[in-house]
């Protein structure tokens, strides 16, 4: 793991692929999550990320479990908090490996584990006033 963190702050797509370069690497994945302007069918306006306290911790641990069952160089993850606009970029996730299907694999299950288990919360606002929370417990 080069880079795991939770931030109030724009994300940084090139700080966190940076955080994955490896001369032994021959592929380097990344994911970016943007704030879309629909959900479900609705209109959204703009939406909240909050974090658990436990939240750090548990991206770490995400980013150490998937680091142990795929043969990668680095792992790095990065999610925002706080108020999003349309567009904005809220979760950045990269690996490097040897071979590029070894870092597409293990950038999927970072991705996919990080959205499954680590507790961030999104409250969504949907340009028809209604409000909805996602990822609650």
């Amino acid at each position: 793991m080069r880079l795991v963190d939770i931030r109030d702050t724009p994300l940084d797509v090139a700080e966190v692929l940076d955080a994955v370069g490896d001369e032994a690497a021959g592929g380097e994945t990344v994911f970016v999550g943007r704030v879309r302007d629909h959900d479900g069918g609705r209109d959204v306006a703009a939406l909240d990320y909050s974090a658990h306290p436990t939240a750090m911790s548990r991206l770490r641990e995400v980013c150490e479990e998937v680091a142990a069952r795929h043969d990668v160089r680095a792992v790095a993850a990065v999610h925002r908090t706080g108020a999003l606009a349309i567009g904005d970029i809220a979760v950045v996730v990269a690996t490097s490996a040897a071979h590029r299907g070894q870092a597409f694999d293990a950038s999927r299950d970072l991705i996919d584990t990080l959205k499954a288990q680590v507790p961030i919360w999104k409250h969504q606002r949907f340009t028809d006033g209604v409000e909805e929370w996602v990822g609650t417990p």
